[in-house]
């Protein structure tokens, strides 16, 4: 069974720094390096190490780091024919990593703007055994939504990582099996300050009440919470030591579509995405830091 990720392939420039800076304000950074990333390559990757057959949706520019990223997902054994090439750059991600693994990003679309609902619909029914369909918030809506529902139209488990968080508009919520979302984009899209727990299952609670039949809401370090159909719950972090939590987010995704894809019950999807996120806040870049199954294994026991 195939999970296929939807989604942005970035180059990622990654400054690091002692500090953020503040408004006006110019900081030294202490290094700058390239990264392979975009939210949708790294889950992709992220779910092809945790063991799953993967394919990918999406678009890359007609430049050197487009041709990069393209060796890379064959790299790393994912199917690539739903990658296109356009004309013009390919999406960049401008990232300041502060000393304690903080972070915040810039992203620049280029050719992941060329995603449209067509390319999703024709890429999707050119496969084999859709298990899970998994998307974000850095293509258009218009691939969105095609995503999530041509993905339901196939028998497949649908997953949507609303982030960055946005309107999600005509969105038909009964087309999402799983809205997984952190807590920031939790309280963004219910109109619900998230500042403990109890908020947060808040915030999942007002979501299935607009019609999403499960939510999971990530909280970093906090662990995680989720409500559905079969009830409500909690479960708490892995402790590491953070490093980079740039991809941590996106390592969750592919593996919760890993193990759902592999029939595992939501709570053990749940505790093994919840230990993919950890090891990758372990370490430094996006796909760099991504854990393979052997390490998940190893952390979950």
């Amino acid at each position: 069974m195939t999970v296929v990720v939807v989604g942005s392939l970035n180059q990622d420039l990654v400054v690091g720094l002692q500090r953020m800076p503040d408004p006006g304000e110019t900081v030294f950074g202490d290094r700058l390096e390239r990264f392979a990333g975009g939210k949708g390559l790294n889950q992709a990757v992220a779910a092809a190490r945790a063991g799953a057959r993967v394919a990918m949706i999406g678009a890359v520019g007609s430049d050197d780091a487009g041709s990069w990223l393209r060796e890379l997902v064959v790299g790393e054994g994912i199917d690539g024919s739903g990658v296109r090439s356009v004309a013009g750059p390919t999406g960049t991600a401008i990232i300041e990593v502060d000393h304690s693994g903080m972070n915040r990003i810039v992203v620049v679309a280029g050719a992941n703007a060329e995603v449209d609902a067509d390319h999703v619909q024709q890429a999707l029914a050119r496969l084999d055994e859709v298990a899970v369909v998994l998307v974000q918030h850095e293509v258009p809506g218009d691939a969105v939504r095609a995503a999530m529902r041509f993905g339901r139209a196939r028998g497949a488990i649908t997953i949507l990582n609303p982030a960055p968080a946005r309107d999600i508009g005509d969105l038909d919520p009964a087309d999402v099996d799983l809205l997984v979302p952190n807590e920031h984009e939790a309280a963004d899209l219910a109109g619900l300050p998230t500042q403990d727990l109890q908020q947060a299952q808040g915030a999942a609670e007002r979501l299935r009440g607009a019609g999403f039949r499960t939510v999971v809401i990530t909280r970093g370090a906090s662990g995680v919470i989720w409500s559905g159909p079969e009830g409500t719950g909690s479960m708490p972090a892995f402790e590491v030591t953070a490093v980079d939590t740039v991809a941590a987010g996106d390592a969750f995704c592919g593996g919760l579509a890993t193990s759902l894809a592999a029939g595992l019950p939501l709570p053990d999807a749940l505790r093994r995405a919840s230990a993919g996120g950890a090891l990758a806040a372990s370490a430094s870049g996006a796909v760099p830091s991504l854990p393979d199954r052997a390490a998940i294994d190893s952390l979950v026991g």
